[in-house]
C-alpha cells in the first residue's frame, strides 16, 4: 500500500535551499520516504543511497568519494560516526553548487553532534512520524481507526494487519533499538537492565512517572535511571510530556507522564487509546515546529488536588488547546469545567471513540475522528 507522507512537499521545497536531515524511530519509514526522491522505483541499491552501515560507505565518505552524476544523496545513519558533522559540513560546502543532500538516522540528529564543526544555517531538521488517521485517509473511517489502535502506525505491521507478524516485529524492532542503535552511540554496559527497563515502560504509560520507583525496581541510582529514560527518547522508544503552570491554579510542577512512540504496545484500552491521541498531538507540534517555525509544546494539566485534564498544546508559551481522551462517551469530566474556568485556555475537547458531540461553553465533546478533522491534525 502506498501512502504519500505527510512531510513530502515541505521537505521538497526545503530540499532547493539547504540540506535536509529526517529523523524518527526505526522502521517509521524514513529510508522509504528518502528514497522516494531519488526516484520513483528507487531502493537501496539506488547508487545515490550511501548507508552507514554498509561496510563499503564509511571509507568511501571519509575520502569524498562520491558517485558521479548523482543530483541528490541520501545518506542513512552517518550520524553514527564520531565525527560526522564535520565530515558531512565538508561534502556540503564542497558540493551544494552540484547535489543536493538527505540525511536520515534512528535518532534525534538534533542531539548526537559527537565533535565537529557547527552545520548551523546549512540545515532544515524534520521530524517523520508512524502514520496517523488523516495521514491515512482524509476522511477515515472507523475500522481504520480500531486497526491503528490495534497494530500502531508503524508502516509495516500497520499494513500487513496480522498479530502473529505483528509480535514478532514488536520484539524484533526493541531489539534492534537497543542492541544495535544503543550500542553504536552511547556507552552502556548494563543492556540487559535497558531491555528490562523498556519492558516495564508499557505498564507506565499515562500516568505520572516515578523516577524513584524505576530506580528502585532496577536496583540503580537516580542518576543512571534518569539517564537511561533520555537515552530512550533520544532513540525515539518513548517521550515525556511535563505539566503546565497554568495561572491561577496549584498546578504540579515536575511530575512528568511518559508515553511510547509504539501505542500498539500497551496493553489496557484506555491507556492505548491516550497513548495514540499523545503521539498525534506530538506529531502536530513537530509538524508545525519544522514547517512553520513556531515553538511548540505538549503538555498536561494537573493540580496538587489531582484534577487533571490529559494534555495541553501550546504555541510560543500561549496555550492553543487542552484535550481530554475519555475511552467512551461520557458527560463531561468535573476537571474540564474546573480548569475551563480558571485558565486561560481558549479551547477544551473531550475527545472519545463513540458518536456523541455537543459543545457546552468553551468545551468541546467529539468524537476522535472528528477532532483530528477540526483541528486539521496532520
Amino acid at each position: 500500500m502506498h501512502v504519500t507522507r505527510y512531510l513530502k512537499d515541505s521537505v521538497a521545497d526545503a530540499l532547493k535551499k539547504k540540506m535536509v536531515f529526517v529523523g524518527g524511530p526505526r522502521q517509521v519509514g524514513k529510508t522509504t520516504f528518502a528514497l522516494g526522491f531519488l526516484g520513483k522505483d528507487a531502493d537501496a541499491t539506488h547508487p545515490g543511497y550511501l548507508n552507514w552501515d554498509h561496510p563499503a560507505v564509511p571509507p568511501r565518505l571519509r575520502r569524498a568519494e562520491l558517485p558521479a552524476g548523482e543530483r541528490l544523496l541520501l545518506l542513512d545513519e552517518i550520524h553514527k560516526y564520531g565525527r560526522w558533522r564535520n565530515l558531512l559540513k565538508g561534502i556540503y560546502d564542497t558540493e551544494k553548487s552540484r547535489r543536493r543532500i538527505i540525511v536520515t538516522g534512528s535518532a534525534r540528529l538534533d542531539y548526537y553532534r559527537k565533535g565537529g564543526d557547527s552545520l548551523a544555517g546549512r540545515y532544515r531538521y524534520f521530524r517523520l512520524h508512524p502514520f496517523s488517521l488523516r495521514e491515512l485517509s482524509r476522511k477515515p473511517s472507523r475500522s481504520e481507526l480500531d486497526a491503528l489502535l490495534k497494530f500502531g502506525g508503524f508502516p509495516e505491521p500497520l499494513f500487513a494487519q496480522n498479530e502473529a507478524e505483528h509480535r514478532i516485529w514488536r520484539r524484533d524492532r526493541i531489539s534492534r533499538v537497543i542492541r544495535e542503535d544503543l550500542r553504536d552511540l552511547e556507552h552502556v554496559r548494563e543492556i540487559s537492565l535497558i531491555e528490562h527497563l523498556t519492558d516495564m515502560l508499557p505498564s507506565k504509560v499515562g500516568s505520572p512517572l516515578s523516577v524513584k520507583s524505576l530506580r528502585e525496581d532496577l536496583q540503580i541510582d537516580h542518576k543512571t535511571a534518569e539517564r537511561w529514560l533520555q537515552i530512550l527518547e533520544n532513540l525515539y522508544v518513548c517521550f515525556r510530556v511535563s505539566p503546565y503552570g497554568a495561572p491561577r491554579i496549584r498546578a504540579v510542577k515536575k511530575e512528568r507522564k511518559l508515553y511510547l512512540w509504539d501505542w500498539s504496545s500497551v496493553e489496557a484500552d484506555g491507556p492505548r487509546f491516550e497513548n495514540m491521541l499523545a503521539c498525534q498531538l506530538l506529531k502536530y507540534c513537530h509538524w508545525v515546529e519544522d514547517t512553520q517555525g513556531y515553538s511548540m509544546e505538549l503538555r498536561y494539566l494537573r493540580d496538587t488536588d489531582k484534577r487533571e485534564v490529559d494534555f495541553v498544546v501550546l504555541q510560543d508559551q500561549k496555550p492553543v488547546f487542552a484535550v481530554e481522551c475519555k475511552s467512551g462517551e461520557k458527560s463531561i469530566g468535573p476537571a474540564l469545567r474546573y480548569f475551563a474556568e480558571r485558565t486561560p485556555i481558549p479551547r477544551f475537547f473531550q475527545t472519545h471513540l463513540g458518536e456523541r458531540h455537543f459543545s457546552t461553553g468553551k468545551v468541546t465533546v467529539v468524537p476522535f475522528i472528528r477532532l483530528c478533522e477540526e483541528l486539521e491534525l496532520p
